[in-house]
């Protein structure tokens, strides 16, 4: 097995050489989630994926129907994730308890009993459906506990601690008010929210969801995908164990991995794939492999990739690989390629993305 084939069916599976998503929920469910640090990227990374994009289609999925959620989940950042799989996201998220690490403590100046404090008074201030801003959830816990010092930790490193508090299931992210961010309970927010599942089924439920999209993978490389490779080895080998015959194992430049089983065939026969995708920033397609998976991204064209400050660029697809990255620009696109493409499927795809730049 080659990586050219396994591009090819990545490609496919997730909507990226035939843009057929039925819905934003589609895509999120499919990708194993959208990355949403930049609101307008994840907008755009389900728009590119619709073969008819209907403008807004994430907000209202979010803020109307409630079939989207937004919070803190693989990696710490935010993404977007089906509300009725996001409990088993958030569980595995937080399986590796980092907060109990002394290095994080001294970091954060918070301990785990500093957390669960604020987790409850955070679980009190937002009962009965209540949405709050970070200032107000900040005042409502210093209130509830009478705690000065947790006035000073929240002021600090609010963010970093809230997602712990995400992770159990507490808070997750509320529609904006203007420019600030606001929080609400899953329990009050999502509608069918039945609280956190044990962690073996969460496991399943994300495994299978990785694997569909980023398969063929090994345990590091979901870990890698998940923490930053912050779970025990053991721990992210019995997930994939557990799944038995599920999973079967395939071998890619002599490397064995696993795949779903129900997709080996769909794999094997998949024909590369040449077409030419624009993607946009921070996309899947790039961060569930991993901008250092050279497979992908040439190494010496990785800083173009991954950018300072954690900035991920838009890139350009050709046969599965990016040969190179382009931004928006007065309503245009500028493309810089470092490898040959056909100028007559990049011309076809650069008129279809301008028709998606806001």
């Amino acid at each position: 097995m080659t990586w050219e084939r396994v591009l090819a069916w990545r490609m496919r599976r997730q909507f990226v050489e035939r843009p057929e998503a039925a819905s934003a929920v589609d895509v999120a469910r499919r990708l194993g989630g959208v990355q949403a640090q930049v609101a307008s990227s994840a907008a755009f990374a389900v728009a590119v994926r619709r073969a008819e994009p209907e403008p807004g289609e994430v907000a209202r999925a979010l803020l109307d129907e409630r079939t989207l959620v937004k919070t803190w989940a693989m990696r710490g950042t935010l993404h977007l994730l089906p509300a009725d799989e996001a409990a088993a996201y958030l569980v595995l998220c937080g399986a590796a308890r980092h907060w109990e690490k002394p290095g994080w403590q001294r970091a954060f100046g918070a301990t785990p009993a500093d957390l669960e404090a604020i987790a409850g008074a955070a679980s009190r201030a937002l009962a009965g459906g209540a949405v709050l801003t970070r200032e107000e959830l900040t005042r409502a816990v210093v209130e509830d506990t009478g705690s000065e010092h947790l006035r000073e930790v929240l002021g600090s490193g609010w963010g970093i601690l809230l997602k712990p508090l995400a992770w159990w299931g507490v808070l997750c992210h509320g529609p904006a008010q203007g420019s600030r961010v606001t929080f609400a309970s899953p329990e009050g927010r999502l509608p069918g929210w039945k609280g956190l599942p044990p962690v073996d089924e969460a496991a399943r439920t994300v495994v299978r969801a990785f694997l569909g999209a980023h398969g063929p993978a090994t345990p590091d490389m979901f870990d890698a995908w998940l923490t930053r490779k912050a779970n025990r080895k053991k721990d992210v080998r019995g997930w994939f164990a557990a799944l038995g015959d599920e999973l079967c194992t395939v071998e890619v430049d002599g490397v064995p991995m696993h795949l779903l089983a129900e997709h080996r065939d769909e794999l094997l026969d998949a024909a590369p794939a040449a077409p030419v995708r624009l993607l946009g920033g921070f996309d899947q397609y790039v961060l569930g492999a991993g901008t250092g998976a050279t497979y992908l991204i040439p190494a010496e064209r990785r800083r173009e990739v991954s950018r300072s400050a954690g900035w991920i660029s838009p890139v350009v697809l050709h046969e599965g690989r990016v040969a190179g990255v382009w931004q928006p620009e007065d309503g245009d696109v500028t493309v810089t390629a470092w490898e040959d493409v056909p100028a007559d499927l990049l011309d076809a795809e650069r008129e279809r993305v301008r028709a998606l730049l806001p």
